[in-house]
């Protein structure tokens, strides 16, 4: 059975979304305004779990007074969330525990995916037709392109060879996204094609250079990872360009990238609980997709924050998907919200994307003081300062800190030596002095199934 796709929602979606590219701030704001208006109403009536919440509410309470939702809380009450009664955690939880099934449609008409659970806690998330077809118009619409005819001829990209290097070991939303687009277009089935980036490096790299992709998708940390292969010489392929996301790709990282492959790299944000947030445009920026999702970023206590301030965490409201609502969902990221336009032109606004809140460290002193580093400035120094991508920073007692580098990174001995240096320097400047850094090298660092790293890691 093929995969949920409705060609006339998807039609219809697509022409609003270019539309919508044009009608500036007003029209994307009546547009978002609408479907909120839908979203909410929709939930209260359907689900379980808001109809007791606002059932007997005289009017639709506004989206500020909906609760702040977690995803442990809504994974626990799954069968009053989701507004179809047919939908069963048990029946879902089988489905995604069976990877032959990996795309296929549940009940005849959802597509499963499931996220990593980086964050502690994993989910099961169910899209319609309808969620799908605003994922694909946003995905093939608002992707910059390198040349114009693309968006006239070629808008999905079916002509291009595009290899995906993550986790496909499971129902992860690239994954299954890929797979989809395979089962419902044969064309794309001979040019797209996924490789797990689990492979010992030679045969990853052989089988990327096997496809010789035009487009290679993967995330920020393989994408480095990739890049040193190419500089090194072991990887051939000439892709026209990088497609990254699912991480924090930081500036040291993109220009690392770039100048490796000499091609253009675009970075988008997305998540399981919406595909396709936001995208880079052509000056660099992530535009939020406004008129299908809402973000909110607020402080520890769930106070919003003011624009161009980074948030404690993001609160994500997703107007695609009524099968199983999202509305003021703790997406666990750390996000800065901009109200000035960008010098592309783009209506919709910017998002600047710190990704997860890794671990704040507090490192002590021979004094017994202690200091508190930010886990992002760690991470910039190490890039910035030491080239060094491919790490984990792990504390193991308030004066000492193991500093592990993957084991694809070239000449480790000399490229951690210089990692040291300057990470002392700065744990000097922070406050933290007398800090023991060890090093370590050439063991895989440890991901979750989704492959994605912990960077910072405090002690526990």
């Amino acid at each position: 059975m093929l995969p949920p796709f409705d060609l006339a929602t998807t039609c219809a979606t697509a022409l609003d979304v270019a539309v919508a590219d044009a009608a500036g701030a007003a029209g994307l704001a009546w547009r978002r305004e609408r479907r909120l208006g839908a979203l909410l109403a929709g939930a209260v009536q359907h689900s379980p779990l808001y109809r007791a919440a606002f059932g007997g509410a005289k009017a639709l309470p506004p989206l500020a007074e909906f609760p702040v939702a977690s995803k442990a809380a809504l994974m626990a009450r799954f069968d009053d969330w989701v507004t179809d009664p047919a939908l069963k955690l048990r029946d879902v939880q089988r489905f995604a525990a069976d990877r032959t099934r990996i795309a296929e449609p549940l009940l005849g008409r959802y597509t499963v995916w499931e996220s990593s659970g980086s964050s502690g806690e994993p989910g099961l998330f169910v899209q319609d037709a309808a969620a799908l077809a605003v994922y694909d118009a946003l995905e093939a619409i608002r992707r910059p392109r390198r040349n114009a005819w693309e968006a006239v001829f070629e808008p999905w990209r079916m002509l291009q060879s595009l290899v995906f290097v993550g986790a496909v070991d499971g129902h992860f939303a690239s994954n299954v996204s890929i797979e989809r687009l395979r089962r419902l277009n044969p064309l794309a089935a001979s040019r797209v094609h996924t490789v797990s980036f689990l492979l010992p490096p030679d045969e990853l790299v052989a089988q990327v250079d096997g496809f010789g992709p035009a487009v290679l998708a993967t995330y920020p940390s393989a994408a480095v990872l990739l890049a040193e292969e190419k500089i090194a010489g072991r990887l051939q392929c000439r892709p026209q360009e990088i497609w990254t996301g699912g991480e924090n790709l930081t500036p040291a990282m993109h220009k690392f990238v770039a100048e490796a492959f000499a091609c253009p790299v675009v970075d988008s944000y997305g998540a399981s609980e919406f595909l396709a947030l936001a995208c880079a445009c052509r000056c660099g920026r992530l535009h939020l997709n406004s008129d299908w999702a809402i973000l909110e970023s607020v402080d520890r206590a769930g106070h919003a924050v003011a624009p161009g301030t980074v948030g404690a965490t993001t609160l994500l409201t997703n107007l695609a998907n009524h099968v199983q609502p999202l509305i003021r969902y703790d997406l666990g990221d750390r996000t800065t919200l901009h109200a000035e336009p960008c010098a592309c032109g783009s209506a919709l606004p910017v998002v600047e994307v710190c990704g997860r809140d890794d671990d704040m460290l507090q490192l002590g002193n021979p004094d017994g003081q202690s200091a508190s580093v930010l886990p992002l400035a760690l991470c910039t120094v190490l890039e910035e300062e030491a080239g060094l991508f491919d790490f984990q920073i792990r504390q193991v007692h308030r004066c000492e800190l193991v500093l592990a580098s993957g084991p694809q990174v070239a000449d480790a001995v000399a490229t951690l030596a210089r990692a040291r240096q300057v990470l002392s320097a700065y744990l000097e400047r922070a406050g933290a002095h007398g800090v023991h850094i060890r090093c370590v090298h050439g063991e895989p660092l440890p991901r979750s199934r989704s492959g994605k790293v912990r960077r910072v890691v405090a002690r526990t």
